[in-house]
């Protein structure tokens, strides 16, 4: 069994998928950080300052004793967390449309292109009629 799960492990489909899954979690980094830290500000900008990691509407008030301690944490929908993800989501599938879209060019492209021929090489002819030739000589 440990000897048909090395083999299964090992396969470069499992690892294909875990370097992929490695470098999407990567590109989500950077695609958040991208969204986070240029976009939302200039929508923010755009829509008079609002940032929308801070909409929600609040069902429940956050309760407070007389000495300020918590006693019950605010209840609120969070919709501006919404927001930002749905953006961040659009900009991700975007990206791998890209990619992808390029990377069937380069297929479609490759496909299109006539297949190179080996370069022709002497016929038997030639090749016996050399041989003999180097035959005669010695």
């Amino acid at each position: 069994m440990l000897k048909e799960f090395k083999e299964f492990a090992l396969k470069g489909n499992v690892m294909d998928l875990a370097i992929g899954i490695i470098i999407g979690a990567a590109f989500g980094k950077i695609v958040t950080s991208l969204v986070n830290d240029l976009i939302m500000p200039v929508i923010g900008f755009l829509t008079a300052g609002i940032d929308f990691t801070e909409l929600k509407i609040v069902l429940s008030a956050a309760e407070m004793d007389a000495a300020g301690e918590l006693i019950k944490p605010e209840v609120a929908l969070m919709y501006g967390n919404f927001i930002q993800t749905a953006v961040d989501f659009v900009i991700i599938a975007f990206s791998i449309f890209i990619v992808i879209r390029m990377i069937n060019k380069m297929k479609r492209q490759k496909e299109a292109e006539p297949a190179s021929e080996p370069p022709a090489g002497p016929t038997e002819t030639e090749l016996l009629t050399e041989i003999r030739d180097l035959i005669k000589k010695d």
